[in-house]
């Protein structure tokens, strides 16, 4: 564990990225205790700015004084305080994105491992499956599949890992035919050790490396597509998230209200957080993965 986060910490730019997502993650698990009112709570004034401290105010529609909150990020188009509900999004989008991204990648592995080390018909079969996955159109076959399976974060998943495993998938198939040559693993074939053995015990730790690089590295896209899909108007209303966040700010009015704390925010902390996961997932591969293929 040292020697691994000795050689990771050179990287300025992987250490930074670490920290922001650290970071980040923290603040979305402790979306409960950084929230300063109830996700159900509404203030008397829509799209109210930013406010940091407890005044009143004349009622825009009303000859009578009100008396505003706090609300560190304003209130949307319903009065509902905004810096509660980022936290509490941020928690669907990174769950999302850490889930599919556990399922793309193992599933990419999976196939990977195999079809690298068996070879022959059972490679051709599997890489031929996934060009055809590959050369088609991700964007709109997602956006079509996501419409036809009906909105909602399942359906979301469901699309984005159907078109996101055949990536890591070549990439461990790659990595298998370089490490099925060398000469360990030629041992333990010429020893008796089963093909299950061999795979697990001697290719898949030389080949990890790529897999941890993914699995970072789609967290970003994950939920960039997330956000995307979302805000196309296939995610699920009462599930809020980054995406939806986005999706309603557009659909009611926030950008021509000029009303930017509902929608830069979200979509600076999708920003951030992409950056950190593939500042992370490029040190990784800079410094463990190229390593092992020039070993």
């Amino acid at each position: 564990m040292f020697k691994w986060w000795a050689k990771y910490r050179k990287s300025k730019v992987g250490v930074a990225g670490l920290i922001v997502f650290v970071l980040i993650t923290l603040a979305v698990i402790l979306a409960p205790v950084l929230a300063t009112t109830d996700l159900e709570e509404t203030s008397v004034v829509n799209f109210e700015p930013p406010t940091f401290s407890h005044h009143t105010h004349d009622h825009p529609y009303r000859d009578e004084i009100v008396e505003h909150g706090t609300h560190l990020l304003g209130t949307n188009a319903v009065g509902e305080d905004l810096w509660s509900r980022i936290w509490h999004a941020g928690r669907i989008s990174l769950l999302i994105g850490v889930v599919a991204s556990v399922i793309i990648t193992s599933t990419g592995t999976i196939v990977g491992l195999v079809a690298g080390y068996f070879g022959g018909i059972v490679d051709e079969i599997l890489i031929r499956f996934v060009d055809m996955m590959m050369v088609l159109p991700r964007l709109p076959m997602m956006i079509l599949m996501a419409a036809f399976l009906g909105p909602g974060i399942p359906s979301i998943m469901f699309v984005i890992i159907v078109f996101g495993w055949t990536a890591p998938a070549r990439s461990i198939r790659a990595q298998v035919l370089s490490v099925k040559q060398r000469t360990y693993v030629e041992k333990a074939r010429s020893i008796g050790g089963s093909k299950r053995h061999i795979i697990w015990n001697h290719i898949f730790p030389n080949v990890s490396g790529v897999a941890v690089a993914y699995l970072i590295l789609e967290i970003m896209r994950v939920i960039m597509l997330e956000a995307a899909l979302s805000f196309l108007g296939l995610g699920d209303p009462q599930t809020p998230s980054w995406g939806m966040m986005l999706f309603f700010a557009q659909s009611e009015g926030a950008f021509s209200m000029e009303a930017w704390w509902w929608f830069v925010p979200p979509g600076l902390l999708i920003a951030a957080l992409g950056a950190s996961c593939n500042f992370i997932g490029t040190t990784i591969n800079d410094r463990f993965v190229l390593k092992v293929k020039r070993g």
